[in-house]
């Protein structure tokens, strides 16, 4: 028998340890798998999205909505019977306000082929200029083109789906959409913290167990926290430029009023949409400049107000966000669960830098996050 094949060379051979993994993938680095996991991760939210986003939607409103509960089991009313209430309480405030601004809202939409009509009679003083430059651009293409039309075979355009049928489809996903939310609400609330009693019954340790707890208790306070403020802070800012533009003599200052205070729960990009509406709105609405001017400039002034100085001090820094993250986080929840998810950015944020305080592996993701610097000495 050949010494190489011995039957002693065979066992140590046996018996030597399996090479590792990265060695059989050729030594592909661990943070390659996990990035690949969290993108297989985003685009599922991404393709799930029709079913996560009630689900989310629904923790969140929970997260809110609870300490009611709990203040009407105070009262000697059971939790499914306080849910109920709050639940029942809600839907009929947010039926109640789309009937109040439905009218108005519709008449906007209406207005919207008329808009065109109206911006061309106030740009008159611009349309020669346009014009002068528009034609010179055609005879340009007619030039250049004249040839190519003979040979071109005709095509045939589709056309595309009318402005209301594309609104009463986009109104039938949000209904079914907000009604699973308030279905799970619902549960949700009843359940009271039976979610959180099984979670810690199924975890192996006790640390485990304390951790949970202690993530879990501090993302309800928190997040209730920050979302029952900035709400306050959103509906004052909504009724002072209501009653700004009322002043001002702008038409259906409620309304207005309404989408700033909503557009306001999107940090940057809300406060932006919100002052260009007004704009144009304002622009369609007064004849004299400084009429129009005068209506961004009065709103501007009281979203600067509320950014720089009551929401810092309502809000507190123990939960301060990287301004950058903030508006990251914005783009990618926006691109994966749309307007909804640019609303829900911040609170998810703040949910994942919660996680990082409390499990130390994720530190280095909580400092990325974290907007508080951290002074040198104490690196």
């Amino acid at each position: 028998m050949n010494e190489r094949t011995s039957p002693g060379n065979l066992l140590s051979a046996e018996s030597q340890p399996e090479p590792p993994i990265e060695t059989k993938l050729g030594g592909a680095p661990a943070f390659a798998v996990k990035g690949l996991f969290i993108l297989a991760l985003f685009y599922t939210f991404y393709f799930a999205r029709s079913l996560l986003l009630p689900v989310v939607l629904a923790i969140l409103l929970s997260l809110i909505l609870y300490p009611a509960v709990r203040a009407l089991r105070r009262l000697s009313i059971p939790e499914p019977a306080g849910a109920a209430l709050v639940v029942a309480t809600l839907t009929g405030a947010l039926a109640l306000g789309i009937y109040q601004l439905f009218e108005p809202a519709s008449e906007w939409i209406a207005r919207f082929p008329r808009m065109a009509e109206q911006v061309e009679r106030k740009l008159t003083s611009f349309r020669k200029s346009v014009e002068q430059v528009t034609k010179a651009a055609e005879k340009v293409e007619a030039l250049t083109t004249v040839q190519s039309e003979a040979k071109r075979p005709q095509q045939v355009v589709t056309k595309p789906p009318s402005l209301i049928s594309r609104i009463w489809g986009g109104t039938q996903s949000v209904i079914v959409s907000a009604g699973a939310t308030l279905v799970l609400l619902l549960f949700l609330l009843a359940s009271g913290d039976l979610f959180m009693r099984k979670l810690v019954r199924v975890l192996p340790t006790l640390t485990d167990k304390k951790t949970a707890v202690a993530v879990a208790r501090t993302i309800q306070s928190a997040i209730a926290r920050y979302l029952f403020t900035i709400t306050c802070i959103n509906a004052g800012l909504g009724v002072l430029t209501g009653i700004a533009l009322h002043l001002l003599g702008m038409p259906n200052p409620i309304l207005w009023g309404v989408m700033v205070a909503l557009f306001n729960y999107v940090p940057y990009i809300g406060p932006a949409i919100s002052g260009t509406v007004l704009t144009v709105v304002a622009f369609l609405t007064f004849d004299d400049v400084r009429d129009v001017l005068l209506v961004p400039l009065v709103y501007f002034t009281l979203e600067t107000v509320e950014g720089q100085f009551i929401t810092p001090v309502l809000t507190g820094r123990s939960l301060t966000l990287n301004p950058v993250m903030i508006f990251l986080s914005m783009l990618l929840w926006g691109w994966i669960w749309g307007v909804v998810g640019a609303l829900m950015a911040v609170p998810i944020l703040m949910t994942l830098k919660i996680f990082c305080d409390h499990i130390p592996s994720l530190d280095m993701i909580g400092e990325f996050v974290s907007g508080k610097s951290t002074p040198a000495s104490e690196t």
